[in-house]
């Protein structure tokens, strides 16, 4: 056993975090873990409470997304059915791992056994896998209508349902593997959660996480960057010229119901990335906290993997506030339906100026 010497290691007078582990467990769990202190009761407490605020504000919040996005004309579109996707994702994702996580919590150890240790880290793995293909291809729905306009691929129903089977059949894949023998699901942290085996220095645990993150993380980070960078300068250089012309020609505005309408994809495209920033920000501290693993670094506490792991799951919870506070169509059927759940002014959003033809031409002759 290594020297318990340094700040990464804990007081193990009380014993270790693993005394508590049942024996159907014992061949899970890692030795790494072996030379750390139970995680403080408070701590514990303090985790299950977050859990379960995050997992009532996702199961009603995503729950609400849902029902009100497939229950509105107006928001019945080809594109809302990827949002649709999204709020499902989200919704299972909490519905399914909040109550197992919160009994391990209340006992301090995995108590549900092994095949309910996969079973969790495959939900895990699944929808945490959906949502962010589920994001990526709304980025590049946003892409296609702002940046190639009508030179990009319209969003059909058929292309919506199929990339939709695409994201699931896809994600199903790779939270297969483990259970057919690439790498494994393990306990991590206090070990009252389950997730891929990030600790064990075979190479075949090694090369399913590397091959994991490229495909469920990087790739996705690629083409939701790429997407949005084009996107902010498209509506940036389009903003540019309207006002320019509209200071040539000595007018307020110079706005068409195209432009109108560009304008108002410009900021569903604002609400899709401050979702999928949100989500980026929840995700990422758990990818290092893998690569930690990777590289046996000491740094990685139970205390620092179990809240990597609880922000992550939590991330499903963000997406109906977002939706709830900025997406103009669905705060005005959610004032509908459940007024006292709306904030702010929820008014039709006044219609831009938009100006003729034949008013040009007279400012034109005026001028």
């Amino acid at each position: 056993m290594p020297s318990l010497i340094g700040p990464q290691y804990l007081d193990l007078t009380n014993g270790s975090v693993v005394d508590k582990v049942t024996p159907d467990m014992l061949h899970l769990i890692h030795p790494y873990w072996n030379r750390f202190a139970p995680m403080d009761p408070l701590m514990t407490k303090i985790l299950g409470t977050f859990l379960a605020m995050a997992g009532v504000l996702s199961f009603f919040g995503n729950g609400m997304v849902v029902y009100i996005f497939s229950t509105t004309k107006a928001l019945r579109t080809p594109a809302n059915l990827l949002v649709l996707n999204l709020a499902f994702s989200d919704f299972s994702m909490m519905a399914t791992a909040c109550p197992m996580i919160t009994i391990n919590l209340f006992h301090e150890t995995w108590v549900l056994g092994p095949l309910v240790c996969d079973i969790y880290g495959m939900l895990g793995s699944i929808f945490g896998c959906a949502s962010i293909w589920t994001m990526c291809m709304i980025a590049v729905d946003r892409f296609e209508v702002i940046v190639k306009g009508v030179a990009g691929r319209p969003m059909t129903v058929k292309l919506a349902v199929v990339k939709i089977i695409g994201i699931w059949v896809f994600s199903a894949f790779w939270t297969v593997a483990p259970m057919l023998g690439w790498s494994r699901y393990v306990p991590e942290g206090n070990l009252t959660s389950c997730g891929v085996d990030y600790l064990t220095q075979d190479w075949n645990p090694k090369s399913y996480l590397i091959a994991y993150t490229i495909a469920c993380y990087i790739l996705p980070f690629f083409l939701i960057c790429y997407s949005y960078w084009f996107i902010m300068a498209a509506v940036s250089a389009h903003e540019k010229a309207m006002r320019e012309q509209a200071k040539k020609m000595n007018v307020k505005s110079l706005r068409s119901s195209e432009d109108a309408n560009k304008s108002t994809e410009g900021k569903l495209a604002k609400i899709a990335l401050i979702s999928i920033s949100l989500w980026f920000l929840s995700w990422t501290p758990y990818g290092i906290l893998n690569f930690m693993g990777f590289f046996e670094s000491d740094a990685l506490t139970p205390t620092i993997s179990i809240w990597g792991a609880a922000f992550a799951k939590a991330g499903s919870s963000y997406n109906p506030v977002v939706y709830g506070i900025s997406h103009p169509k669905y705060r005005l059927a959610l004032r509908e339906r459940f007024s006292c759940l709306v904030c702010g002014k929820t008014e039709e959003p006044v219609k831009s100026e938009i100006s003729s033809e034949a008013t040009i031409k007279e400012q034109e002759t005026s001028t």
